[in-house]
């Protein structure tokens, strides 16, 4: 089988899918070195630093570079494109689409296909776009962390957030399938604190407590399932500032703000009764809090009220409503 010195890889990766990681490193098989060009369009939905940033980490042994201003790489324009974002001669070009043939003729370099009929991987970007629950299992950790739906549930102490945020784990794991890896991120801060009361707490512990949050989120959101629940998150953090040292700590809400949430659920007190050292003033406070900063940072929530069981029902339903929203990811191109 011939090798060559340097090959070309290039496409829209939107999502990368499994067939691409075999296109990829099947050209890295074959060459000595390889340039993998991520084409970037205005429409498109996913980021084009974040579609380079995916292969960078999924193939590290891979040049993986992005360019603007084109949309389909089929087009003439696209062997303009690559001309002028890898100047360096190129050996091959490694496509599975007919455009390989063209664009290999225009960069003077031998085409090369892979895989045409997709009998490794039955997969196309554009069955991804439409419907990513179900072909989950084809893409990759980065990817997946992108797209999974996350749910917070929030509340003040002894609201049963904590059973809430299981119970709906739980609930979505019955699903079966690709679901049956629904995952429930515990609060971090109760690892944290070791024991101690969260009233002794430090305001310069608070971002630690919001970036290992986020941390255990993220990594969990790499493994599970399209959906994933957070007892607490990095913005739940910043209320317990405000309560425990009355103000707000700029830098726990800046992690906040990085966060990559989709759903707030806000386990109301009314209705349960507080456990022992929880005040029900305090408790009041937090719930009405947490209401107003999540209205005023324009964060999705539904508030939870009544019995368990109620609460669990429309809990689910305001899943379903998000996940029933789509991924919104099939953007048409010009």
């Amino acid at each position: 089988m011939r090798r060559y010195g340097h090959g070309l890889v290039l496409g829209r990766f939107g999502p990368p899918h499994a067939g691409h990681h075999h296109l990829i490193r099947t050209a890295r098989d074959r060459c000595e070195r390889l340039t993998v060009l991520v084409c970037g369009a205005a429409p498109e939905p996913l980021a084009l630093d974040d579609r380079v940033a995916w292969l960078r980490e999924v193939h590290p042994d891979v040049r993986v570079i992005g360019a603007d201003a084109v949309a389909d790489p089929s087009a003439v324009p696209a062997a303009v494109l690559a001309a002028a974002a890898v100047p360096e001669p190129v050996d091959a070009v490694f496509s599975s689409e007919p455009y390989g043939e063209e664009l290999g003729r225009r960069l003077g370099a031998e085409a090369v296909c892979v895989d045409p009929g997709r009998s490794v991987f039955p997969v196309s970007g554009a069955a991804v776009r439409k419907d990513p629950v179900s072909w989950w299992d084809f893409l990759e950790p980065p990817v997946r962390a992108a797209l999974t739906r996350r749910i917070v549930v929030l509340g003040a102490g002894s609201t049963g957030a904590t059973t809430l945020a299981l119970a709906l784990a739980d609930h979505y794991r019955r699903r079966g399938g690709v679901w049956a890896r629904t995952r429930c991120v515990p609060d971090y801060a109760d690892a944290y604190r070791g024991g101690r009361p969260a009233r002794e707490l430090r305001t310069e512990e608070y971002p630690l407590i919001a970036g290992g949050q986020a941390e255990r989120e993220e990594l969990a959101a790499r493994t599970g399932a399209p959906v994933l629940f957070c007892d607490a998150d990095a913005f739940t953090a910043t209320i317990r500032h405000e309560r425990y040292l009355g103000a707000p700590s700029e830098e726990t809400a800046r992690i906040a703000a990085r966060g990559r949430q989709h759903l707030w659920l806000l386990t109301d007190h009314r209705g349960v009764p507080p456990a022992d050292g929880d005040e029900d003033a305090l408790r009041a406070w937090t719930t009405a809090r947490l209401l107003a900063q999540l209205a005023h940072t324009g964060r999705r929530s539904a508030v939870l009220t009544g019995p368990h069981e109620e609460r669990l029902a429309t809990a689910v339903a305001a899943v379903d409503d998000l996940l029933a929203e789509g991924w919104q990811l099939t953007t048409e191109f010009p």
